[in-house]
């Protein structure tokens, strides 16, 4: 079967954008020749492509179409680079979807992406999810590459590592003295109020197994942002799994103190990407692996 490459353009662009109307506008086309294209397409591979919702979001067809549009567009994007006369007056920018954790992100990954996208021909579509789910963003073919805690390549992925971000357990001094007056242990864990960033956060979990060696319930409070992580505990709200670059200087002056000396939790990272034959793909990679390089536990 052959696809109409304008139609699937299309389709990425209605995904991208969220809207008919904002993917015309993106491709300089009426609403009507947007919907008319993805219509077509719909009836060639015999399969809705697109919930039409508030955003509007692909099918898992549509995202594995959407995909193979990236794809499609990394390849011209090489071969207007290899053949300067086929450059366009207006360089066009191509999309690349990737999956990273938000620890990493507020970390040493913004700087790494920013210095790449500064020079690079193309536009980042960053999500961001736990490293141990970034992968199956990379299986449902939502995104290109994947910043995982999974060694292992996803089918038609490579993998590189990284490295390891290493956390430590702390809390402000006034909580600890609050609650762990009497040690560290299953028992006062148990009462003590931790921090997780959502509900698949499991470092602190991870954690407290390897301490106590079994499962202790922990009450938790819920705050997606590991700046917040940082402010919460500083204010005695709870402890938790602190990237250890991020909270240093408040160990240093003693505003955050290690709940067990000595116990950080070593998450290793994996870079995982499509093997689309891509020199912008690949020119990302190098970016990344150098800045983990020089940034993470080797």
């Amino acid at each position: 079967m052959q696809l109409d490459y304008e139609s699937l353009f299309a389709l990425a662009a209605v995904v991208r954008e969220g809207s008919f109307e904002r993917a015309a506008r993106s491709l300089h086309v009426t609403p009507s020749a947007i919907s008319q294209r993805i219509r077509l397409l719909e009836e060639r591979v015999g399969a809705a492509l697109v919930v039409r919702a508030q955003p509007c979001r692909a099918t898992d067809m549509g995202r594995r179409l959407c995909q193979h549009a990236d794809r499609v567009r990394l390849l011209e994007q090489d071969l207007q680079q290899a053949l300067p006369a086929l450059h366009a007056d207006e360089a066009v920018r191509v999309t690349l979807h990737v999956a990273v954790n938000a620890d990493s992100l507020s970390t040493w990954l913004a700087p790494a992406l920013a210095s790449y996208a500064a020079q690079a021909p193309v536009l980042l579509d960053v999500a961001v999810d736990d490293q141990d789910h970034t992968a199956t963003w990379l299986r449902q073919g939502t995104v290109l590459a994947a910043v995982s805690s999974q060694s292992r390549p996803m089918a038609g992925c490579n993998a590189v590592r990284l490295g390891a971000m290493r956390y430590r357990a702390a809390a402000s001094p006034a909580f600890v003295g609050r609650y762990f007056a009497t040690g560290v242990g299953a028992g006062t864990l148990a009462r003590a109020p931790s921090l997780v960033f959502n509900t698949k956060d499991e470092l602190q979990a991870r954690w407290v197994q390897r301490l106590c060696h079994r499962h202790v319930e922990l009450p938790h409070h819920t705050l997606p942002s590991p700046q917040a992580f940082a402010t919460a505990s500083l204010a005695g709200m709870g402890w938790g799994m602190h990237v250890e670059e991020f909270i240093a200087p408040y160990l240093a002056d003693g505003s955050l103190v290690e709940l067990v000396p000595d116990t950080a939790l070593d998450v290793p990272l994996y870079w995982q990407q499509t093997r689309a034959a891509s020199a912008v793909l690949q020119e990302l990679s190098a970016h990344i692996v150098a800045a983990a390089k020089r940034s993470l536990v080797q």
